[in-house]
């Protein structure tokens, strides 16, 4: 990757998160593949530290992927909730993977199973578990 700024991640999320990379199918070995490169680069920090403008599970965020110059609102979600949540993106598929732990502004080449590559870059986020106190999710 050419350019991947640093990420902290939700101790709690990393957690779940690391469970599901080590029950990943042979379908999804990509993209857990990817995930786990994040969560052995970032920082992992209790839930009740991860400041305001950081992307956790379950946080609405407006981010925009530049390859193709394309605007989205999406929740992050565990591959459980997706059915539920109207918006939901999973972490699982190739974009959300990418979007875990970065910052407010924050630009991130990220691969994709066909061999291309991306750029996503955080614009907002619109809603956040730990900015509401919700740290138990």
């Amino acid at each position: 990757m050419s350019s991947r700024p640093p990420i902290i991640i939700n101790r709690l999320d990393a957690e779940r998160l690391q469970r599901l990379i080590d029950q990943a199918n042979d379908k999804d070995r990509f993209v857990a593949d990817c995930l786990e490169e994040e969560l052995e680069r970032g920082e992992v920090i209790d839930p009740a530290d991860i400041p305001t403008d950081v992307v956790s599970m379950n946080s609405q965020v407006q981010f925009t992927d530049l390859a193709r110059n394309r605007q989205m609102i999406r929740t992050l979600v565990y591959p459980h909730a997706l059915a539920s949540t109207e918006d939901g993106i999973s972490v699982m598929a190739p974009i959300g993977a990418g979007l875990i732990g970065l910052r407010i502004g924050d630009e991130i080449d990220w691969p994709l199973p066909d061999g291309s590559k991306t750029r996503l870059r955080i614009d907002a986020i619109l809603w956040q578990p730990e900015r509401e106190g919700q740290f138990h999710r």
